[in-house]
């Protein structure tokens, strides 16, 4: 889901020189590389990490909305609201699954995450005060994941390419979902509006650094992008949500949170855009590293959750073993 997952990304390899030429080659001929191929250890890694980070993203991003659920306002909010928490999880489920075909486990996994080794996308590390925050994710957070996720569904990896396809047709949901709850806030009373206002006002910043940090800054974007897991730059992606979102906000009368915020005719080639103010990469910085105002409690919340469930995962090995045991059992009396 997230471009801060390759910060870090290992793309070194000791593989000839020969070997590596051939890979490109596939790479270049838009062939999926499948689980059991041969790949340089660097693109295995760059992988694992990425597609690890938006797992993680996904389960922890349960979390801020998952506090909502009870508080919904009404009950067609609350059933749509833990479809959506549903579909979170089921994301999670596909993307450690991806991984695990690239030789790691999910515990492995799920301690790196626990430890702090392996992130999560940095978004996910701010508290939601307000019902309208339930919308501004929907809206910004989804829909920058959208502008991630869309081209993930060409990546050159085969089982993160297929396990796309569906989790990108349910976020678009998610965002139209997220913009119908702002736009009925609009459309209410003026404490209804200012709390949608407050909620753009606080999600924006955020959400643009979902993206990532500038293309100048991302040492291993460049290697990512040859090997084809990623289409566009962070740059090129954070653009396109700003020319996407900042209409709708418009449409629905809210306010960016950019004073330099205007149009330009002569960017993209000339078919416009905008230009925006800078990003406060200090905070980012701080925030992936896990100084975020909720950090602390989203990690304890996955810790709680790790040990809580250890007695059901024992229970289904325990279970997998005396089926296996039992077929085994079975096979050799028909014999």
């Amino acid at each position: 889901m997230y471009s801060q997952g390759l910060i870090g990304a290992d793309s070194e390899t000791e593989e000839s020189e020969e070997f590596l030429a051939a890979f490109q080659a596939r790479i270049d001929r838009e062939e999926k590389i499948e689980p059991n191929d041969p790949m340089p250890q660097g693109y295995r890694k760059t992988l694992v990490r990425q597609i690890g980070q938006h797992a993680h993203s996904e389960i922890v991003g349960m979390l801020p909305e998952g506090n909502w659920i009870t508080r919904a306002p009404t009950l067609r909010r609350k059933i749509a609201l833990l479809a959506k928490v549903q579909d979170e999880g089921g994301h999670g489920l596909y993307l450690y699954c991806a991984a695990e075909t690239l030789g790691v486990s999910r515990e492995q996994m799920t301690e790196e995450l626990l430890s702090g080794k392996a992130k999560y996308s940095s978004i996910f590390n701010y508290p939601t005060p307000s019902w309208a925050d339930i919308g501004a994710i929907g809206w910004l957070v989804d829909g920058a994941a959208i502008m991630n996720q869309v081209p993930l569904c060409r990546c050159s990896f085969g089982p993160y390419a297929r396990a796309m396809v569906r989790v990108c047709k349910e976020e678009s949901f998610h965002q139209r979902q997220g913009y119908e709850l702002m736009m009925t806030l609009t459309e209410g009373t003026d404490a209804q509006r200012e709390m949608a206002q407050d909620a753009l006002n606080r999600w924006w910043w955020p959400s643009l650094m979902m993206f990532g940090p500038h293309d100048s800054e991302s040492s291993n974007s460049d290697q990512s992008m040859l090997w084809k897991i990623k289409r566009f730059s962070n740059d090129e992606l954070r653009q396109k949500f700003v020319d996407a979102t900042v209409p709708q906000a418009e449409r629905i009368g809210l306010t960016v949170p950019d004073p330099d915020l205007k149009w330009n005719p002569e960017k993209n080639d000339g078919e416009g855009g905008y230009d925006f103010g800078a990003i406060d990469w200090d905070e980012f910085w701080r925030v992936v590293k896990g100084g975020g105002p909720m950090n602390r409690d989203r990690i304890a919340a996955r810790t709680k959750a790790w040990e809580d469930g250890a007695w059901v995962r024992e229970a289904a090995l325990a279970h997998a073993e005396k089926r296996k045991q039992r077929m085994q059992a079975a096979k050799v009396a028909a014999e």
